[in-house]
């Protein structure tokens, strides 16, 4: 079964250019024009990632993605048309797992929707047997099998990206894991100096999901000039 992808823009042309891409690859599109019968539609299906542009009338692309993240975990990629670097962060800290600026070449948001949906399902396999993947770190849990995270075993609600760097950090706890590492293991791309502040943004909130203080953290501790690391 191909997987569902929801695709929400008020242009036209660029939703059906869009979904012609993700058709040609054989997912499931459900594309709209209008975010308010986008969310109704979340609300019917179930889907395995979504692609939402910002600029929105009626409920624009940030609020949308903030309701989805209230019941989903699934990917969300973001398209934005403006390239200041607060609507990026503001679309991180909602749950959105990366974004895109316009324009933007379709086989590149084809190859970064791969690229989410093949950590998403990995993260979301059937549930195994074997403890291998099961990390522990102090009162942290994280299962990669079942996408499971437990803090002081109460669940933790994380994103893909966010599970992702959580566990790449409990891997290597007492390592500093720097930006440039932590942004190829979660998007396998090249780093550039911006994409600091995609990790930084994502760091800060899982910490506030953790009631981690910056001042003082528990567990993701900064290593200035060097990057993160775990303890617990």
């Amino acid at each position: 079964m191909s997987e569902k992808i929801l695709v929400v823009d008020d242009e036209k042309e660029i939703t059906d250019l869009i979904s012609l891409y993700l058709r040609n690859e054989n997912y499931t599109v459900h594309s709209f024009y209008d975010s308010l019968r986008a969310y109704e539609a979340t609300q019917e299906e179930d889907f395995d990632l979504a692609i939402l542009d910002v600029m929105m009338p009626k409920m624009d692309g940030f609020m949308l993605c903030q309701k989805i993240r209230e019941q989903h975990n699934y990917p969300i990629i973001m398209l934005t048309a403006k390239e200041e670097e607060i609507d990026k962060i503001t679309g991180l800290t909602l749950g959105a797992d990366d974004y895109m600026t316009k324009p933007f070449r379709p086989l590149e948001l084809l190859a970064r929707v791969k690229a989410q949906l093949r950590r998403y399902k990995k993260y979301n396999a059937p549930a195994s047997q074997e403890d291998s993947h099961i990390i522990t770190q102090g009162g942290l849990m994280l299962n990669s099998l079942t996408h499971e995270c437990t803090l002081d075993d109460e669940p933790l609600s994380l994103t893909p990206t966010e599970f992702t760097i959580l566990y790449v950090l409990c891997q290597k706890k007492g390592q500093v894991i720097s930006a440039e590492e932590l942004f190829h293991a979660v998007w396998g791309e090249e780093y550039f100096s911006k994409s600091n502040n995609t990790i930084t943004v994502h760091i800060r909130h899982i910490r506030e999901k953790m009631n981690d203080s910056f001042e003082d953290p528990k567990y993701i501790k900064t290593v200035w000039g060097c990057g993160y690391k775990i303890e617990g």
